[in-house]
Formats: C-alpha cells, sequence, structure tokens
C-alpha cells in the first residue's frame, strides 16, 4: 500500500513529455479532422476559396469571382497557400483539414514553451496538455472555422521563448528563429502578430527585465530593452517585407464602410445565447480557475505581467460588455471581431492553469487527477455538443451541386450571379464554379458602393441585417446591368417578392424546390470592371514567394538549429509541494 502511494505521488511530481502532449492532441483532434467535422464551420469555405485561388493562379492574388473582382492580398495568405499545395496531393477539404490540424498540434507545444517563461516544466506540461481540451480551440476550430487566427497563435507562443532567450541572454540562434517563426506568424494572420505585440510580447519583456533586474539572468536590465528593440525592428522590417502588397492594399484602399454588427461586440449580460456562445463555451471549466488565476498571478511579482496580459486580453474578449474595448481602440472597435481576444485569453491562462492543477494534484492525487480529466473532456465535449444545440449555428446540410452545375454549363459564366439564404455555402458555390458574383464572404474586400455604404455583410444573408441588408440588396439588384448579374438561386423564399417586384422570374428549381433559379432577361453579359485594387505583377510576385519562404525557413531553421540543453528557467513562482516525495507517506 505504502509503494502505490509512493509510486502514484512520484507520477505525478514529473512533467508530462512533450510528445505524449502531442499524441493526445493527434488522438482527440485527428479523427475529429479527419471525419472533417470543420467542414460546416462558419469560415471553412471561405479558406477553401481563397486556397482554391491559389492553386490555379499562385501568382496572381486578383479574384474574379467575388466582389466583381478583389485582391487577395486583403488576407496574409500563408494557411492558403499550404492548404493549395496540399490539394493537388489529397484533394482541397482534405488539405485545409491537414493544415488545421498541423496547426492545432503546434498549439500545445507553444503553450509548453510560452509556458516554461513563467513556471516550472512540471506545470508547464500540464498547461499545454490542457490547452487541448480548450472550449475556445474547439469554438475557432468546429464552429468559427478561424483557421489562420489558430495558426498563428501556435506560431507566435513559439516564437515568444526565443524571444525571451534573446533578449536575456544574448542568444544569437534564438533570434534567428525568433525572427523566422514570427514572420511565418505574421504570413499566417496579422492581426495576431499585430495585437500579440502588446498582449503577448508585452508581458514576456517586462518580466525579463524585471528577471535582468533581479539578476535572474545573466543580461542586464539595459541590454533586455536594447536588445527586445533590435528583435522589434527585425520583426517590423520582415513583416513589412513580406506582407508588402498587404499594406500597399490597406493604404490605398482603407476599410471605409458602413460598420457591421457583429455579436461578438454585443453586451454580454443582455442575451444569454451571445453570452454562452462566446464566453461560457469557450471558457467551459476554466471559468472555475478564475478566482484562482487573479489571486496566484497577483500574488508573485513574477507573475504580474503574465497576470496583466491575461486581464486585458479577458476584458477585450468580453466585447461590448465593458466600454474598454470601444475607448482603446477607437475606430477599430467596429472592424475587428472578438472572439479571438478570448481564445488569447485562454491561452495565456495556461502556466497559471498548470500551476493550480500541480497544486492540487501533490495534496489530492489520484481523486483530483480524475476530476481534472472530467473537466477538460467536459470542457471540450460541451463544445462539440453546441455545434448543434447552437440556434445560431451555421447549416451546412444544402446541397449546391446542382447550382454549381448550373453555372458552369451554357455560358451561364459569361454572367455574374447572386445566392440568397446561402449563407457560408456561398463560398462553396464560388469555390466550384467558374462564374464570377457580386457577392462574397470576406467584408474587409469591398469596394462596391452597393456593400460598403450599407451596415450589411454578405447580400446572401441580407435580411439578418434589417433594412441595411434589404437595402444593400436593392441597391445591388437596380445595378443589375452595370454588373451582368443575371442570375439569383434562392435558398429561402422570404426573398422571392423582392425579386419579383424588381423584374426577376423564377427560370428553373433544384432539389425538390429546395433551391430556386432566378434570372433577369435584358441584362448583358458580364465585363471586366476596372479598378485601381489591381495588384501589379511584382505584388504578385512577391506574394507567391515570400510567404510561403518565411514558412519554409522557419522549418529549415528548427531542424538545423535544434534547441540544445536548456538552462533552468529562473522561475520564481512560488508553487506549494515542489517535491512530492515529501509528501509520499504521512
Amino acid at each position: 500500500m505504502e509503494r502505490t502511494t509512493v509510486n502514484s505521488v512520484q507520477s505525478y511530481s514529473r512533467p508530462i513529455p512533450l510528445i505524449a502532449i502531442i499524441l493526445v492532441a493527434l488522438a482527440v483532434h485527428g479523427p475529429l479532422l479527419m471525419m472533417q467535422l470543420p467542414a460546416g464551420s462558419f469560415d471553412a469555405n471561405f479558406h477553401m476559396f481563397f486556397a482554391s485561388h491559389y492553386a490555379h493562379h499562385w501568382f496572381n492574388p486578383w479574384n474574379e469571382k467575388w466582389f466583381a473582382g478583389f485582391s487577395q492580398t486583403t488576407y496574409p495568405p500563408l494557411t492558403h497557400q499550404w492548404i493549395a499545395l496540399l490539394s493537388n496531393v489529397v484533394g482541397l477539404k482534405m488539405g485545409y483539414m491537414l493544415v488545421q490540424l498541423i496547426a492545432v498540434l503546434l498549439l500545445p507545444v507553444g503553450v509548453f514553451r510560452f509556458a516554461r517563461i513563467w513556471v516550472e516544466d512540471r506545470a508547464a506540461s500540464y498547461a499545454a496538455l490542457g490547452s487541448i481540451f480548450l472550449g475556445a480551440l474547439a469554438f475557432l476550430v468546429y464552429q468559427a472555422g478561424q483557421l489562420a487566427t489558430v495558426a498563428s497563435a501556435a506560431l507566435y507562443l513559439n516564437a515568444l521563448p526565443y524571444f525571451y532567450e534573446w533578449i536575456t541572454e544574448s542568444s544569437g540562434r534564438s533570434l534567428v528563429k525568433g525572427v523566422a517563426v514570427s514572420l511565418a506568424a505574421a504570413a499566417a494572420h496579422h492581426v495576431t502578430l499585430i495585437f500579440g505585440v502588446v498582449l503577448f510580447a508585452g508581458p514576456v519583456l517586462w518580466v525579463a527585465f524585471f528577471d535582468a533586474r533581479d539578476e535572474r539572468v545573466s543580461g542586464s536590465s539595459a541590454g533586455v530593452l536594447s536588445r527586445a528593440a533590435v528583435f522589434g525592428v527585425a520583426v517590423a522590417a520582415g513583416v513589412g517585407i513580406v506582407l508588402l502588397p498587404y499594406w500597399l492594399a490597406i493604404l490605398q484602399h482603407p476599410i471605409h464602410q458602413i460598420p457591421i454588427p457583429h455579436d461578438s461586440r454585443a453586451n454580454f449580460l443582455l442575451n444569454s445565447t451571445t453570452a454562452i456562445n462566446y464566453f461560457v463555451i469557450p471558457y467551459g471549466a476554466l471559468i472555475l480557475a478564475l478566482p484562482f488565476i487573479f489571486l496566484r498571478g497577483a500574488s508573485s511579482r513574477r507573475l504580474i505581467p503574465l497576470l496583466f496580459g491575461f486581464w486585458l486580453t479577458f476584458i477585450f474578449g468580453l466585447g461590448g460588455t465593458t466600454p474598454l474595448p470601444r475607448w482603446l481602440l477607437g475606430r477599430a472597435y467596429d472592424i475587428l471581431t472578438f472572439e479571438r481576444f478570448t481564445f488569447w485569453a485562454t491561452l495565456m491562462a495556461m502556466p497559471l492553469v498548470g500551476v493550480l492543477a500541480v497544486e492540487i494534484l501533490d495534496r489530492f492525487q489520484a481523486k483530483v487527477a480524475v476530476a481534472l480529466s472530467l473537466a477538460a473532456v467536459g470542457t471540450i465535449g460541451t463544445a462539440l455538443w453546441w455545434l448543434s444545440a447552437n440556434p445560431y449555428r451555421p447549416t451546412g446540410s444544402m446541397n449546391v451541386e446542382p447550382v454549381i452545375a448550373f453555372l458552369n454549363r451554357d455560358g451561364h459564366d459569361t454572367y455574374r450571379y447572386v445566392t440568397l439564404g446561402f449563407g457560408s455555402e456561398l463560398s462553396k458555390v464560388s469555390t466550384y464554379s467558374s462564374a464570377g458574383s457580386v457577392d462574397g464572404d470576406y467584408n474587409s474586400a469591398r469596394l462596391l458602393p452597393e456593400m460598403t455604404h450599407y451596415g450589411s455583410a454578405q447580400l446572401t444573408n441580407a435580411k439578418f441585417y434589417g433594412s441595411a441588408g434589404m437595402a444593400s440588396l436593392r441597391a445591388m439588384l437596380e445595378h443589375a446591368n452595370r454588373y451582368g448579374l443575371k442570375y439569383i438561386f434562392v435558398h429561402d423564399s422570404y426573398y422571392e417578392p423582392l425579386l419579383t417586384f424588381a423584374g426577376w422570374r423564377k427560370i428553373e428549381t433544384f432539389n425538390n424546390g429546395d433551391i430556386t433559379a432566378w434570372s433577369k432577361d435584358d441584362v448583358p453579359p458580364a465585363h471586366r470592371i476596372d479598378s485601381d485594387a489591381i495588384p501589379a505583377p511584382w505584388q504578385g510576385l512577391l506574394w507567391g514567394i515570400l510567404p510561403m519562404a518565411v514558412s519554409l525557413l522557419a522549418i529549415f531553421l528548427e531542424l538545423l538549429l535544434p534547441e540544445g540543453r536548456r538552462a533552468k528557467m529562473p522561475v520564481g513562482v512560488p508553487v506549494r509541494a515542489e517535491r512530492a516525495e515529501q509528501h509520499s507517506v504521512a
């Protein structure tokens, strides 16, 4: 009996091997992704649409299929380009799943390495293991389909330890690898890098300064600050070059449009469904750990930077529940969506959650191990259950193959089209048909005045934006001849009276009347709309080379310059019962 107790305690006293954590992530998320569970998420078809264009036009980011033409340089391309490459072997949908799986596997690695800045290895391993079961991760992957957000966060977390090692130890290897991985993160998603400077890198710089001042590391305080400046300049210059076509597109056409409402900006206290969707589901069992996170973070001076970063990110994740995000962001508040901040907040909380796991495991051992396991499984299980319980969930059961076939035959692709009531299936129609549309599923790329002058997103979801959405749709119908808009496909009879009144007639039905096709007789064939947003050929060349090149460079450096034996991190976190052997027998 005594030997069993000792062995049990000793098993909890050791860090979990990183390879075991990665295998757990593969076991949990691998089957879900191979079953293509995210295929019905909000943004999955959007990402596959972008990837499909790169698969056929790698060096030409001008896409004629949405908004009568738009530039894909308005969205960082790395994840889409990797999907495009893989699609040549496994197909577009499976390519998406594999890239998402890689991002999911990189995330616990990043959490483990990030957590080691703050806590000892054992707590860091529990933090990494817990990150696999985060409700926020399941929400983004399986409901929202935010591939780029997950991928860039995983890469950025892996870059931050190099940043810390460079500024505290003056390691040239860490500088090169940290800059390369940071550039890959930016090439996946720019928003993560922009906000990560304050929310993630800020606390790391802060604690590095503390460590230097307290002589926990070899570098001086002045050295930490100067090397941080070098790192920042190198990353800023690299991002400026790698994403140059993006910056040029934004400078030429800033996002000037009527703000589009989004539930993540709502006041969660006034809408229970929104609160469940954007708070309860993403945090799950972490809600129970919030008091510990705040108390333990505030009790250690070295953890205060991490606590501050978590608190600020946590508040941003609440959207319009507090006025702080609007005060700090100004006009950008009406452009961003805030579920990404909740995801980042859960990642920043994991080092402290790892400390909590260590302390209660040392005290209660097997009983608490079971409880923690149930909490983790319950968190991700509830998030997966919410996929079908959410009243605003995306619906992917519609068969759009007849619409695609219609557009691809008899010269119908010489005209443009609109879908009504298709939701995210609009992107699927656009991916596999050769015709162009005046609608689209990426708000930041819209330049047509019929869309930017109204507080509405896609035409296909016009009714959900009230009078603004219907006004935008009516304006587009009035200018059908200008854009060669001849066909409208309707999956919601709500729109049919408007079409009849505007002079459109029903010409065909699909799926036993589930979808109807409408046409207007006097519409001329579509022609290319002149635009000064078309990227120059040299921009297409940069766009097709540099983002992929920095990701390959990051992979090459990780293989060429593996981490040596890591010196013990100067952690000053008070973790009770650091030596579990002392508690083996009372």
